[in-house]
Protein backbone atom coordinates (compact mmCIF):
# COMPACT_ATOMS: atom_id res chain seq x y z
CA UNK A 1 0.00 0.00 0.00
CA UNK A 2 0.90 3.66 -0.79
CA UNK A 3 2.55 5.52 2.36
CA UNK A 4 0.24 8.87 2.66
CA UNK A 5 1.62 12.09 1.51
CA UNK A 6 1.04 15.72 3.32
CA UNK A 7 0.56 18.68 1.45
CA UNK A 8 2.90 20.77 3.93
CA UNK A 9 2.59 24.96 3.82
CA UNK A 10 4.71 25.75 0.60
CA UNK A 11 2.79 23.42 -1.40
CA UNK A 12 5.58 20.89 -1.54
CA UNK A 13 4.11 16.95 -0.38
CA UNK A 14 5.94 14.52 2.47
CA UNK A 15 5.59 11.16 2.98
CA UNK A 16 4.03 10.49 6.66
CA UNK A 17 5.57 7.52 7.84
CA UNK A 18 9.40 8.15 7.61
CA UNK A 19 12.49 6.33 9.02
CA UNK A 20 14.75 7.84 11.82
CA UNK A 21 18.23 7.02 11.86
CA UNK A 22 18.81 8.90 15.46
CA UNK A 23 21.62 6.99 17.27
CA UNK A 24 22.28 4.80 14.78
CA UNK A 25 25.76 3.25 14.76
CA UNK A 26 27.30 4.93 11.56
CA UNK A 27 29.06 1.92 10.90
CA UNK A 28 25.96 0.11 10.86
CA UNK A 29 23.72 2.73 9.00
CA UNK A 30 23.88 1.97 5.31
CA UNK A 31 22.85 -1.92 6.06
CA UNK A 32 19.98 -0.37 8.26
CA UNK A 33 18.55 2.37 5.58
CA UNK A 34 19.17 -0.48 2.81
CA UNK A 35 16.73 -2.28 4.96
CA UNK A 36 14.25 0.40 5.98
CA UNK A 37 14.44 0.99 1.77
CA UNK A 38 13.94 -2.46 1.00
CA UNK A 39 10.81 -2.61 3.50
CA UNK A 40 9.00 0.37 1.47
CA UNK A 41 10.27 3.41 3.13
CA UNK A 42 11.21 6.41 1.34
CA UNK A 43 11.46 9.13 3.31
CA UNK A 44 14.66 8.92 5.42
CA UNK A 45 15.32 11.42 8.26
CA UNK A 46 19.09 12.26 9.19
CA UNK A 47 20.72 14.60 11.05
CA UNK A 48 24.23 16.26 11.17
CA UNK A 49 25.43 15.57 14.61
CA UNK A 50 24.25 11.70 14.30
CA UNK A 51 27.16 11.31 12.53
CA UNK A 52 25.51 8.80 9.96
CA UNK A 53 24.45 10.81 6.96
CA UNK A 54 27.07 9.35 4.50
CA UNK A 55 25.80 5.69 5.29
CA UNK A 56 22.31 7.32 4.45
CA UNK A 57 24.00 8.57 1.12
CA UNK A 58 25.69 5.23 0.50
CA UNK A 59 22.40 3.44 1.03
CA UNK A 60 20.60 6.16 -1.16
CA UNK A 61 23.44 5.73 -4.07
CA UNK A 62 23.12 1.55 -3.64
CA UNK A 63 19.43 1.69 -3.97
CA UNK A 64 18.73 2.71 -7.32
CA UNK A 65 15.59 4.21 -6.53
CA UNK A 66 15.32 7.47 -8.60
CA UNK A 67 16.31 10.61 -6.48
CA UNK A 68 12.67 11.86 -6.90
CA UNK A 69 11.00 8.97 -5.32
CA UNK A 70 12.75 9.56 -2.33
CA UNK A 71 12.37 12.46 0.66
CA UNK A 72 15.58 12.92 2.58
CA UNK A 73 16.01 15.14 5.80
CA UNK A 74 19.01 16.80 7.35
CA UNK A 75 19.40 19.03 10.46
CA UNK A 76 21.57 22.01 11.13
CA UNK A 77 23.20 21.78 14.90
CA UNK A 78 22.54 25.50 15.71
CA UNK A 79 25.24 26.10 17.61
CA UNK A 80 27.71 28.55 15.75
CA UNK A 81 27.33 32.07 15.46
CA UNK A 82 26.14 33.82 11.85
CA UNK A 83 25.00 32.98 8.81
CA UNK A 84 28.25 31.85 7.09
CA UNK A 85 27.73 28.28 9.40
CA UNK A 86 24.59 27.36 8.31
CA UNK A 87 25.79 27.38 4.74
CA UNK A 88 28.68 25.60 5.54
CA UNK A 89 26.57 22.92 7.71
CA UNK A 90 24.57 22.40 4.52
CA UNK A 91 26.68 22.08 2.11
CA UNK A 92 28.90 19.54 4.28
CA UNK A 93 25.74 17.78 5.04
CA UNK A 94 25.12 17.45 1.10
CA UNK A 95 28.42 16.05 0.09
CA UNK A 96 28.31 13.59 2.98
CA UNK A 97 24.78 12.34 1.70
CA UNK A 98 25.98 12.35 -2.03
CA UNK A 99 23.03 14.73 -2.81
CA UNK A 100 22.47 18.03 -4.55
CA UNK A 101 19.67 19.34 -2.03
CA UNK A 102 17.64 17.93 0.49
CA UNK A 103 13.91 18.21 -0.13
CA UNK A 104 13.87 19.21 4.00
CA UNK A 105 16.21 20.76 6.50
CA UNK A 106 15.87 21.79 9.82
CA UNK A 107 16.92 23.75 12.79
CA UNK A 108 17.99 20.95 14.97
CA UNK A 109 17.40 22.38 18.17
CA UNK A 110 16.32 26.27 19.05
CA UNK A 111 18.94 26.14 21.20
CA UNK A 112 17.58 29.33 23.06
CA UNK A 113 20.42 30.50 25.18
CA UNK A 114 22.44 31.69 22.50
CA UNK A 115 19.93 33.48 20.66
CA UNK A 116 21.14 32.21 17.31
CA UNK A 117 17.59 30.43 15.94
CA UNK A 118 16.27 33.51 14.10
CA UNK A 119 19.42 34.13 12.14
CA UNK A 120 19.69 30.34 11.27
CA UNK A 121 16.37 30.59 10.39
CA UNK A 122 17.18 33.32 7.69
CA UNK A 123 19.99 31.54 6.87
CA UNK A 124 17.60 28.35 6.03
CA UNK A 125 15.61 30.85 4.06
CA UNK A 126 18.49 31.40 1.72
CA UNK A 127 19.61 27.72 1.34
CA UNK A 128 16.22 27.31 0.05
CA UNK A 129 16.47 29.95 -2.63
CA UNK A 130 19.73 28.34 -3.37
CA UNK A 131 18.29 25.29 -4.37
CA UNK A 132 19.74 23.10 -1.89
CA UNK A 133 16.91 22.52 0.48
CA UNK A 134 12.99 22.05 -1.47
CA UNK A 135 11.74 22.69 2.27
CA UNK A 136 12.74 24.20 5.40
CA UNK A 137 11.33 23.57 8.95
CA UNK A 138 12.56 23.60 12.73
CA UNK A 139 12.85 20.75 15.04
CA UNK A 140 12.01 21.11 19.31
CA UNK A 141 10.85 24.48 18.71
CA UNK A 142 8.17 25.88 21.49
CA UNK A 143 5.62 28.42 20.87
CA UNK A 144 7.44 31.85 21.83
CA UNK A 145 10.68 30.51 19.16
CA UNK A 146 7.97 29.96 16.64
CA UNK A 147 6.54 33.14 17.04
CA UNK A 148 9.57 34.85 16.65
CA UNK A 149 10.51 33.12 13.17
CA UNK A 150 7.22 33.88 12.03
CA UNK A 151 7.61 37.28 12.98
CA UNK A 152 11.31 38.02 11.98
CA UNK A 153 10.96 36.10 8.33
CA UNK A 154 8.97 35.74 5.48
CA UNK A 155 8.57 32.13 5.69
CA UNK A 156 6.58 30.08 7.90
CA UNK A 157 8.51 26.80 8.92
CA UNK A 158 6.74 23.43 6.83
CA UNK A 159 6.99 21.49 9.67
CA UNK A 160 8.43 21.78 13.47
CA UNK A 161 9.47 18.05 14.51
CA UNK A 162 8.73 17.53 18.31
CA UNK A 163 9.02 14.43 21.10
CA UNK A 164 5.61 13.02 20.60
CA UNK A 165 4.35 9.94 21.65
CA UNK A 166 1.05 8.96 23.73
CA UNK A 167 1.73 10.02 27.19
CA UNK A 168 4.00 13.48 25.98
CA UNK A 169 1.24 14.83 23.38
CA UNK A 170 2.11 18.02 23.14
CA UNK A 171 -1.30 19.20 22.36
CA UNK A 172 -0.70 23.11 22.87
CA UNK A 173 2.59 23.22 20.42
CA UNK A 174 -0.04 21.12 17.79
CA UNK A 175 -2.89 23.76 18.06
CA UNK A 176 -0.24 26.41 17.75
CA UNK A 177 1.30 24.33 14.97
CA UNK A 178 -2.40 23.74 13.19
CA UNK A 179 -3.39 27.55 13.38
CA UNK A 180 -0.10 28.37 11.79
CA UNK A 181 -0.02 25.94 9.11
CA UNK A 182 3.01 23.95 10.13
CA UNK A 183 2.47 20.44 10.31
CA UNK A 184 4.07 18.33 13.34
CA UNK A 185 6.61 15.50 12.89
CA UNK A 186 6.82 13.29 15.85
CA UNK A 187 10.60 11.88 17.09
CA UNK A 188 10.52 9.13 19.53
CA UNK A 189 6.95 8.02 18.58
CA UNK A 190 7.21 4.81 20.87
CA UNK A 191 8.46 6.85 24.12
CA UNK A 192 12.03 6.03 23.18
CA UNK A 193 11.38 2.30 25.58
CA UNK A 194 11.64 4.49 28.50
CA UNK A 195 8.05 3.47 30.05
CA UNK A 196 5.97 0.52 28.96
CA UNK A 197 3.95 2.26 26.32
CA UNK A 198 3.53 -0.47 24.39
CA UNK A 199 1.84 -3.03 27.99
CA UNK A 200 -0.44 -0.01 28.12
CA UNK A 201 -3.97 -1.23 28.10
CA UNK A 202 -5.63 0.96 25.94
CA UNK A 203 -2.86 -0.23 23.11
CA UNK A 204 -3.27 -3.67 23.94
CA UNK A 205 -7.10 -3.72 23.60
CA UNK A 206 -6.55 -2.02 20.25
CA UNK A 207 -3.72 -4.44 18.58
CA UNK A 208 -5.89 -7.28 20.29
CA UNK A 209 -8.97 -6.17 17.95
CA UNK A 210 -7.19 -5.35 15.31
CA UNK A 211 -4.84 -8.46 14.89
CA UNK A 212 -1.70 -6.09 14.48
CA UNK A 213 1.56 -5.29 17.67
CA UNK A 214 0.91 -2.65 19.98
CA UNK A 215 3.80 -0.95 18.35
CA UNK A 216 1.84 -1.01 14.94
CA UNK A 217 -1.42 0.44 16.88
CA UNK A 218 0.74 3.39 18.52
CA UNK A 219 1.89 4.06 14.70
CA UNK A 220 -0.92 4.66 13.13
CA UNK A 221 -2.54 6.18 15.53
CA UNK A 222 0.26 8.80 14.79
CA UNK A 223 -0.79 8.41 11.27
CA UNK A 224 -4.15 9.02 11.99
CA UNK A 225 -3.90 12.68 13.45
CA UNK A 226 -2.16 13.97 10.50
CA UNK A 227 1.44 13.41 12.58
CA UNK A 228 4.64 13.08 10.06
CA UNK A 229 6.24 9.93 11.96
CA UNK A 230 9.87 8.23 12.28
CA UNK A 231 9.39 4.58 14.03
CA UNK A 232 13.41 3.29 14.60
CA UNK A 233 14.87 0.27 14.78
CA UNK A 234 18.16 -1.61 13.71
CA UNK A 235 16.21 -5.06 13.04
CA UNK A 236 14.90 -5.67 9.69
CA UNK A 237 12.16 -7.92 10.81
CA UNK A 238 11.38 -4.88 13.03
CA UNK A 239 11.80 -1.89 10.23
CA UNK A 240 8.97 -3.77 8.21
CA UNK A 241 6.58 -4.40 10.58
CA UNK A 242 6.94 -1.10 11.69
CA UNK A 243 6.10 -0.09 8.14
CA UNK A 244 3.39 -2.68 7.78
CA UNK A 245 0.37 -0.06 8.91
CA UNK A 246 -1.39 1.10 6.14
CA UNK A 247 -4.11 -1.88 5.84
CA UNK A 248 -5.81 -0.99 9.43
CA UNK A 249 -7.60 2.01 10.85
CA UNK A 250 -7.98 2.75 14.74
CA UNK A 251 -11.82 3.20 15.61
CA UNK A 252 -12.55 6.35 17.17
CA UNK A 253 -12.76 5.22 20.23
CA UNK A 254 -9.57 3.04 19.84
CA UNK A 255 -8.31 6.31 18.82
CA UNK A 256 -10.00 8.30 22.15
CA UNK A 257 -8.85 5.51 24.54
CA UNK A 258 -4.98 6.58 23.64
CA UNK A 259 -5.49 10.23 23.68
CA UNK A 260 -6.43 9.86 27.09
CA UNK A 261 -3.08 8.74 27.92
CA UNK A 262 -1.22 11.72 27.49
CA UNK A 263 0.63 12.53 31.01
CA UNK A 264 2.79 14.95 29.95
CA UNK A 265 5.67 12.38 30.65
CA UNK A 266 8.38 14.04 28.44
CA UNK A 267 11.19 11.39 28.37
CA UNK A 268 13.85 13.44 25.97
CA UNK A 269 15.62 16.24 26.38
CA UNK A 270 13.66 19.46 27.22
CA UNK A 271 14.51 22.30 24.68
CA UNK A 272 15.25 24.77 27.13
CA UNK A 273 18.51 22.42 27.97
CA UNK A 274 20.09 21.89 25.09
CA UNK A 275 22.74 24.32 24.82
Amino acid sequence: MTVPTITLNDGHSIPQLGFGVFKVDPAETERIVTDALEAGYRHIDTAAIYGNEEGVGRAIAKSGIARDELFITTKLWNSEQGTASAHAAIDESLTKLGLESVNLYLIHWPVASKGLYLESWLALEEIKAAGKATSIGVSNFQIPQLEEVIAGSSTVPAVNQIELHPEFQQRDIREFASANGIHIEAWGPLGQGKYDLLGNPAITAAAQATGKTPAQVVIRWHLQHGIVVFPKSNSAARIAENFDVLDFELTADQIAAIDALDAGNRVGSHPDDVN
